[in-house]
């Protein structure tokens, strides 16, 4: 078989033919329309107990560590209800606290990546049920934070403590909470991307817990006095909103001061209560109903007991529920009652007991303040026995009460905040937005992000970047190989 005979100029075709087919192929892979992929930056993860006046709650939050001007895209995962009543019912069995949360804990951490629980940060906070307890003992309340603190510490997560909030705090960030969900701090437009709305769509929020009630706006005026005014940096903008929370009157603690001015205004054994139905008896403990630091306990012997019963008068109940409040001027026009406050503005959205007792009485439907005065007036004129038959599976404690939390609310929001026919259809009684429970516990969780640094997400070599290493190699190896046949064969053909 003879030999091929290879000339110059063959190797000189050769090599050109293989850097056009190869500038071919690299045309072609630059038309292919490729982007550098990029991995999903890793996923936080966050747990807040909310340790409320009547009972405990815990939330797991989660957020992509990429962050969105240093704050989270934070999104609710789960939440547990703790068994029992509020720590501060711990107060004298401290030791017990801890048992009831551990079921929670335990949920947590299934949820929750096993090797992400160490970076995972844990809070407790507490709120009006435990500020009671402070200020009627504080030793006490020491010592079940110290037992919750010991619970938690024992999971492999990163506990930041369990403490008492301030009013202000739980008022604020349940403001948050509220225009986080709303999306009027930031929301994703069609065109794939992060946008700020106007600021004059943030909203306002109510907030009525067992112990305490709590109000927050962001007013077009300046707040003049600062000691009710919280400031935030959130999403790249910077609020200064104002709030303030009333200790003692909450849905709870308001009921007891009610029921203390019924029984001091008729000094009987035997007392009639316009605020309960007509038919309803009880026996209430004198001990229980002074065993708060809200109501001023009388000088005689508090071993006996009270006998309430109920006349359904509406007019006389809200006669009484202004008895407890004080309306003295504070010396402003922006006042509610002796406390400074702002003329309420703009949307709100009121929620925790506001919207339980609203729900209960079909009233969350954006009816008129004529309307919910009118229906809950009709409701207080019902008898015992025509609403235990009507609800029969309503609980018998809350179904005597919703005639005085509903004048209440009334009373709360029109007397003392200053709603009126106008703006009461400014508020919207709700319990969720979204996917998520309003309250402050959300809030937190989106203010402690902007503290915990953000991640980029990893660059990662997809089959297009795989393909253009490929197409490279390819080149250069065609070229090389052209190269090394040529010189081989001249080389063979000198020596020969």
């Amino acid at each position: 078989m003879g030999k091929i005979k290879i000339s110059k100029e063959t190797c000189v075709v050769v090599i050109l033919l293989s850097i056009i087919i190869s500038g071919i192929i690299a045309l072609i892979m630059s038309i292919v329309n490729w982007t550098t992929v990029y991995l999903p930056p890793n996923t936080k993860y966050g747990v807040v107990f909310d340790a409320g006046s009547s009972h405990t709650s815990m939330f797991v939050y989660t957020w992509p560590a990429d962050k969105e001007n240093d704050t989270g895209i934070v999104s609710q995962l789960s939440m547990c209800n703790v068994k029992g009543n509020g720590i501060s019912s711990y107060a004298d069995n401290p030791t017990s606290v801890g048992d009831d949360i551990m079921t929670c804990l335990d949920e947590a951490t299934k949820i929750i990546p096993e090797n992400q629980q160490k970076e995972t940060p844990v809070l407790l906070g507490a709120t009006a049920g435990m500020r009671l307890l402070s200020l009627q003992n504080k030793s006490k309340a020491t010592r079940v934070l110290e037992e919750v603190t010991k619970t938690i510490q024992k999971y492999p997560m990163d506990f930041q403590g369990a403490r008492i909030l301030t009013g202000n705090e739980e008022g604020s960030l349940g403001w948050i909470t509220v225009n986080y969900l709303l999306q009027t701090f930031i929301t994703y437009s069609f065109r794939g991307q992060w946008i700020h709305p106007d600021p004059g769509v943030i909203l306002g929020a109510l907030d009525l817990g067992g112990a305490s009630t709590q109000i927050t706006f962001y007013p077009t005026a300046n707040i003049t006095d600062k000691s009710t005014e919280m400031s935030f940096r959130l999403y790249g903008f910077n609020y200064e909103v104002y709030t303030h929370s009333y200790l003692c009157f909450g849905k709870d603690q308001a009921l007891k001061l009610l029921l203390v001015k019924v029984i001091q205004m008729q000094n009987s054994s035997t007392i009639t209560h316009p605020c309960y139905p007509t038919g309803y008896t009880t026996n209430i403990s004198l001990a229980d109903l002074y065993d708060s630091p809200c109501v001023k306990a009388p000088t005689q012997d508090l071993s006996g007991q009270i006998t309430v019963k109920g006349s359904g008068n509406p007019q006389g109940c809200r006669a009484r529920l202004q008895d407890i409040f004080n309306f003295a001027t504070c010396g402003t026009n922006d006042c509610a009652f002796n406390i400074y406050q702002p003329a309420v503005e703009g949307q709100f959205y009121a929620f925790s007991a506001f919207f339980y007792t609203l729900d209960f009485l079909n009233l969350t439907s954006k009816q008129s303040l004529g309307e919910v005065n009118a229906t809950i007036h009709s409701f207080c004129l019902k008898d015992w026995a025509t609403l235990t038959s009507s609800f029969p599976k309503e609980s018998k404690g809350r179904l005597v009460t919703y005639c005085a939390t509903g004048l209440y609310i009334l009373t709360l929001l029109v007397d003392k905040y200053g709603f009126d026919t106008k703006t009461w259809s400014s508020i919207t009684f709700a319990k969720q937005a979204g996917n998520a429970d309003i309250g402050w516990t959300l809030g937190y969780m989106l203010n402690l992000t902007n503290k915990i640094p953000s991640e980029a997400p990893v660059e990662y070599i997809g089959r297009t970047r795989s393909l253009w290493a490929a197409a490279l190699a390819f080149i250069v190896l065609s070229i090389v190989l052209a190269l090394v046949a040529c010189l081989i064969h001249f080389s063979n053909r000198n020596t020969s």
